[in-house]
């Protein structure tokens, strides 16, 4: 079974672009990253309550494969899963569509941290708002 898609709509801006009228490509984690802080917000544990309470999602890793370019005032849809969602690690994965073209594809994984960047436990809350994105064996 699938776990749930969270969908993030973004318009490619101008300054995202290069001289070739594309994204560049490492602007797509930017893409990634509102889109990611979209699902917490969406489940109700914004990022910045979290950091408040001394806990941030530093990456320590991510990869992206590049299917096609996104242009200037494209409209684009960033849809968002959680692959792996561990006691501390926390994997999702991405695709960036346009209409029904598949642009980007990736994953990015996460530790959850205190803002000493110390390992912390996942707390129980954010575990259980985010469980609905996490598809079928991904939690461990």
């Amino acid at each position: 079974m699938q776990g749930e898609i969270f969908r993030h709509h973004h318009r490619v801006t101008y300054a995202e672009c290069t001289v070739g009228n594309h994204i560049y490509y490492a602007r797509y984690l930017d893409l990634l990253e509102a889109a990611r802080g979209e699902l917490f917000r969406a489940v109700g544990v914004p990022l910045l309550k979290l950091q408040e309470k001394g806990i941030i999602f530093p990456a320590i890793e991510c990869h992206l494969e590049y299917k096609a370019p996104a242009r200037y005032d494209d409209e684009l849809v960033v849809e968002v899963s959680i692959s792996e969602l561990g006691r501390v690690r926390l994997d999702f994965t991405y695709r960036v569509m346009r209409g029904e073209v598949l642009l980007v594809q990736g994953t990015t994984r996460h530790a959850c941290t205190t803002l000493e960047e110390k390992p912390k436990r996942l707390p129980v809350e954010v575990a259980e708002a985010l469980g609905p994105y996490v598809m079928a064996g991904g939690v461990g």
